[in-house]
C-alpha cells in the first residue's frame, strides 16, 4: 500500500467504537477503510497491468472522483497509466457506486411502496448518501427490462386453473388523467404453485382486450386450461371458450352476490341473503336449483332483474357443485387473484396518479416479487385435487402427470 493510502487510524477507528459511533453510513468508523481497501486494490491492478504491457508505459498520477458507498461517501483517487490503456475493473471507469448493493437497497425500498424522497431521506440519513429523485426514478427504472422479459417469457402447455380480473389506476398522459385497467391473470401450475401468468394495461376493462391477453398467453405456449375462474364481465367468458374451447369458466359466486345487492332494498337485504346463502351453499346442484326456485317465488315480484341475472348466469355459476369440497373452496371466488391486488393497492396507496404506464408497470410488478415470495408450498391439499381433476378432465392432464 503507497503512502498516501495508510491514512485509516485502528487506534481512532476503535476509539470511534467504544463511543458508539456507527461502522458504516455517514460519519461512519470504517468508510476510510473501505477508501484505503479500494485505493489499495486499484494500485495492484495497475501494477499487474504495467507487468504485462510489451510497449513502454508507467504511472501517470491520480484522478479523483466521489464514490457512493453503503459505508459513506468518500473521494477515491484512482491511478492513471501514460498510455491510457489502463482499465480498472474493482470500480471502473464512470463507476460512482463501490457495488451494486445500493441499486439494490433502492430497488427494495421501492418494492416496499416508498415513495422517492422517502428513499432518498432514508438512504441520506441511514447511509450518508445523496442521492437525487432522478437518480432514484433512473435506478428503478431498470427494472423495466426485468418486467419486459417477465411478460414474455414462456409458460407452462396446461395450467389446470387460473383466475383473470382487473385493477384500476390513475395515469397521466398528454397533461391529462385518465384511468387504466390493469389485467392479471394468475394461474396454478401442475405442481400447485401459484404463478402470475401477466400484466397487461388498457384503456378499460373490457371482453375485446381480454380476447387479446388470452391470445398472448397462447401465443406464450400455453395450450390449455381446464378451469377459468372470474368475474360477470359481459363477454368475457365467450372471450375465453374462443381462444381456449374447452376451458370451463366459472363465474365468480362472491360477485354476483355483491351484484345482486345492489338491486334489493336496504330492508330486505339481511332477509334475502339468509335465502339467497340457501341457493349457494347447497351440498349439490340439484338442491341447488330447488333453492334457486324457492327464491324466484319469494322475491321475482320485488327483484327481478335479481332473479333474471341468476337465471341467465346459472349455467356458468353452478359448474362448482359437480366437484368436491377441495376444489370448489378454490373455484367458486375470484379472492385468491384479489389477494393479488390487495398487495397492489398496499404498494400504490399513497400515489394518487402514476406519470406513465412504465412507472405503474415496475411498481406492481415489485408487488408480485413480494406477493410470490410467499407461495413456496403447493396449494393447500393439491396433491387429492389434481388427482380428481384428471378423473373430471380425463385425458387432459395425462401427459403432465406422466399417466
Amino acid at each position: 500500500m503507497t503512502e498516501e493510502n495508510t491514512d485509516f487510524d485502528f487506534q481512532k477507528a476503535l476509539k470511534g467504537i467504544q463511543e458508539g459511533k456507527p461502522f458504516t453510513g455517514k460519519d461512519g468508523v470504517l468508510t476510510s477503510l473501505i477508501k484505503n481497501l479500494a485505493e489499495a486494490a486499484l494500485e495492484g491492478e495497475l501494477d499487474s497491468h504495467l507487468g504485462q504491457e510489451i510497449s513502454a508505459n508507467r504511472r501517470n498520477g491520480k484522478s479523483k472522483k466521489t464514490i457512493k458507498s453503503l459505508d459513506g461517501n468518500f473521494e477515491l483517487e484512482t491511478p492513471r497509466d501514460r498510455n491510457s490503456t489502463f482499465s480498472p475493473q474493482i470500480v471502473k471507469k464512470h463507476q460512482t457506486t463501490l457495488s451494486d448493493e445500493i441499486e439494490r437497497k433502492i430497488i427494495a425500498l421501492y418494492g416496499l411502496g416508498m415513495s422517492y424522497n422517502d428513499m432518498a431521506s432514508h438512504l441520506q440519513e441511514i447511509y450518508g448518501i445523496e442521492i437525487s429523485n432522478a437518480t432514484l426514478s433512473t435506478i428503478t427504472d431498470k427494472i423495466i427490462h426485468t418486467v419486459k422479459e417477465w411478460q414474455g417469457r414462456p409458460l407452462e402447455n396446461v395450467y389446470p386453473i387460473v383466475w383473470l380480473d382487473a385493477i384500476h389506476y390513475k395515469i397521466r398522459e398528454n397533461g391529462k388523467v385518465s384511468s387504466k385497467a390493469v389485467y392479471t391473470i394468475l394461474g396454478v401450475n401442475i405442481e400447485g404453485r401459484k404463478e402470475v401468468l401477466g400484466l397487461y394495461i388498457s384503456d378499460n376493462e373490457g371482453a375485446n382486450f381480454w380476447l387479446q391477453v388470452l391470445t398472448d398467453l397462447s401465443n406464450r405456449g400455453v395450450n390449455d386450461i381446464l378451469i377459468a375462474c372470474v368475474d360477470g364481465l359481459k363477454g368475457f367468458p365467450e372471450a375465453i371458450e374462443t381462444i381456449f374451447p374447452n376451458t370451463e369458466v366459472q363465474l365468480c359466486i362472491v360477485h354476483q352476490i355483491r351484484n345482486s345487492l345492489k338491486y334489493v332494498g336496504s330492508k330486505n337485504q339481511k332477509e334475502f341473503m339468509v335465502d339467497l346463502k340457501r341457493v349457494y351453499k347447497a351440498v349439490n346442484k340439484d338442491l341447488a336449483e330447488a333453492e334457486l326456485d324457492t327464491l324466484e317465488n319469494k322475491w321475482n315480484d320485488k327483484y327481478p332483474i335479481v332473479i333474471k341475472s341468476w337465471r341467465n348466469n346459472w349455467e356458468r355459476l353452478s359448474h362448482f357443485f359437480k366437484y368436491p369440497e377441495d376444489i370448489r373452496r378454490i373455484i367458486y371466488t375470484t379472492n385468491t387473484i384479489e389477494a393479488v391486488h390487495r398487495q397492489f393497492r398496499k404498494l400504490t396507496k399513497t400515489k394518487g396518479s402514476f406519470p406513465n404506464q412504465n412507472s405503474l408497470l415496475k411498481l406492481l410488478y415489485m408487488g408480485i416479487r413480494n406477493a410470490s415470495k410467499k407461495w413456496t408450498m403447493p396449494v393447500q391439499n393439491w396433491s387429492l385435487t389434481i388427482s380428481q381433476l384428471a378423473i373430471f378432465f380425463e385425458g387432459r392432464l395425462d401427459k403432465e402427470l406422466r399417466i
